[in-house]
């Protein structure tokens, strides 16, 4: 890949969420090491529920869903809706399972990519920077778990007073 090349996608990198945790130099060895970037149509899907995790990719442009595939008698259903910076397929990438759920675009989207091949050496070579890539992961998982159970309180004070509202 080119230097100029290289510098952008260091500098999506390092502009994304992830890179107030690798900063500037993490965001660089990244770009030369692990990246290639991918563009979606709207309402192509970039990996489907049960695919195996070989790639996890941070959004650059546009809009991804996180969807559950359709049932027998319903719609697929949108869980989240990721935006530019955010990480996506992360987890299944770091625990090696399958994917839980599908992700497809809405509308146009482009994506930087990152292979397992790309990553895995940089455990020995750069084992700060995937410390630090850990963190910002762990930091979005707790940031999850603490929104499931502001959730799971509001539902809780929603039936204790038989439906009616929040006190």
């Amino acid at each position: 890949m080119k230097e100029l090349e290289i510098d952008r996608i260091a500098t999506m990198i390092y502009e994304a969420p992830l890179g107030e945790y690798i900063g500037r130099d993490g965001a660089g060895i990244l770009a030369e090491h692990a990246v290639s970037e991918c563009r979606l149509k709207d309402g192509e899907f970039l990996y489907r529920q049960g695919e195996s995790a070989s790639s996890f990719y941070i959004v650059t442009e546009g809009r991804l869903a996180l969807v559950k595939a359709r049932s027998a008698v319903g719609k697929e259903r949108i869980v989240h809706v990721y935006e530019e910076g955010d990480l996506v397929g992360e987890l299944s990438f770091v625990d090696q399972t399958p994917y839980t759920l599908s992700v497809r675009a809405l509308g146009e989207a482009s994506l930087l990519c990152f292979n397992a091949d790309g990553i895995e050496p940089l455990i020995t070579e750069q084992p700060l920077l995937i410390y630090n890539f850990m963190r910002a992961i762990i930091k979005r998982v707790h940031h999850v778990v603490a929104t499931v159970g502001e959730h799971e309180m509001e539902l809780q004070q929603y039936i204790s007073t038989g439906g009616k509202g929040r006190s």
